[in-house]
């Protein structure tokens, strides 16, 4: 089973360090970075700011392992790390991620 884990991070270099190590890792097939805006409510402040966003593509059986090592390297206090399991997909790509993961 595979799995897609939603994750952000407060700028590209953070974003990309955390990516290039789960894959260093083997623990995910590829990570996409992308910018995001967000608005957010944090120690009961309305905040707003500038994110990256991480698409993360791995086995069901990662999951918890990254969510650990992204609390590792990351500056956030309470990182967010979402996942959600893949229904469907190209028999292709997914053949791919499972060959891509340890």
């Amino acid at each position: 089973m595979f799995s897609v884990i939603y994750i952000t991070a407060g700028n590209m270099d953070e974003a990309r360090r955390i990516g290039k190590k789960l894959i260093e890792e083997r623990l995910a097939a590829c990570v996409n970075i992308f910018p995001i805006s967000s608005i957010y409510r944090w120690k009961d402040n309305i905040e707003e700011s500038t994110e990256f966003g991480m698409i993360v593509k791995t086995k069901t059986e990662k999951v918890k392992e990254i969510e650990k090592r992204v609390k590792q390297l990351h500056s956030y206090e309470v990182p967010c790390v979402l996942s959600f399991d893949v229904g469907e997909g190209s028999a292709e790509y997914l053949k791919w991620i499972g060959e891509s993961v340890d």
